[in-house]
């Protein structure tokens, strides 16, 4: 499987305190012709445009009533749906993708980078995550999303609140995806394999693994959770080679012949989807998806790319 992270290019939207969710509201056409940009290229998953929507920072950004702000994250399934049926219809094939809600960190809607740290971990107990979470999470099972995506978590007391979570909504599923600050550890410090461990423990899970980290702390992460001798498939989304710097913003992009190179690495290491986070282009998944049917065909096996 392929999975993609829905990126702008073409917005002002670094500073946005509702960051790529601000489109639902100002320019739903936008979305629509992202998502198709990845599905013509291979996509089998697309990403809603929720990472960073909440019911409260609509009402007090967009300022639109509670409602509203559901029927906002919502519509994101419409949207991604809306682009599956356009690239149908352009193809002259009916194309399917599994369409997963994002759930982003908490610390995503305090806009100050601490879902990349998870320094609001000692802030927050476990109940005060279900409660924040809820309400997205209900607004994409009810547009009818296909599964969740668990998308950027820095912290593992925040995945164990959503599996308790998903829990309420029983014929829902998941991905669980860390942040990691290095190859042995979550962006909060906990050692990467424990929490997967915790996580593979809900049947709700189906899948497990990392997104939003240096494509160089992949393969050791991988090695980290061998020993766990995982039945459920591994997920990897890293970022760019591009490296972010304050004041800089993000520089240091490297060629795309190295991502094709790490992608084969990390599926002989275990990893069953693959994709992109932060500044992964379509042409970045095209790269991917060539990877994959070029070891599919060499190895003369069902490497598991399809549904979660």
């Amino acid at each position: 499987m392929v999975i993609v992270e829905i990126v702008f290019y073409f917005f002002n939207l670094q500073n946005d305190p509702l960051w790529s969710a601000k489109l639902l509201q100002t320019n739903p056409d936008a979305i629509v012709q992202a998502h198709k940009n990845f599905l013509e290229v291979g996509s089998d998953l697309i990403v809603t445009l929720t990472y960073q929507a909440s019911v409260g920072g609509f009402q007090e950004h967009l300022g639109v009533s509670e409602q509203g702000a559901r029927e906002l994250i919502g519509s994101s399934v419409s949207l991604a749906r809306q682009a599956c049926q356009e690239v149908s219809s352009e193809k002259g094939e009916v194309i399917t993708a599994t369409v997963a809600g994002s759930v982003g960190a908490y610390g995503a809607v305090l806009h100050d980078n601490s879902e990349y740290t998870g320094s609001y971990a000692e802030n927050i107990t476990t109940q005060e995550l279900i409660d924040f979470h809820r309400p997205r999470v209900q607004a994409l099972l009810d547009a009818g999303a296909d599964m969740l995506a668990v998308e950027t978590i820095p912290i593992q007391k925040e995945v164990d609140a959503v599996v308790e979570l998903l829990k309420e909504f029983p014929n829902s599923v998941s991905y669980v995806s860390y942040t990691c600050k290095n190859g042995d550890e979550v962006a909060h410090g906990e050692r990467f394999s424990e929490a997967v461990r915790s996580a593979v423990q809900s049947d709700q899970v189906v899948a497990v693994g990392i997104n939003c980290t240096l494509p160089e702390h992949i393969s050791p992460l991988l090695k980290s959770i061998q020993h766990l001798d995982l039945s459920k498939p591994v997920l990897v989304k890293p970022n760019s080679w591009e490296k972010w710097t304050a004041g800089k913003g993000w520089h240091g992009r490297a060629s795309a012949l190295s991502r094709k190179d790490y992608a084969r690495e990390w599926v002989d290491l275990g990893a069953r989807w693959l994709g992109g986070c932060c500044r992964v282009t379509p042409s970045d998944i095209a790269d991917l998806k060539h990877v994959v049917t070029d070891l599919q065909k060499a190895k003369g096996e069902g490497i598991a790319y399809d549904q979660r």
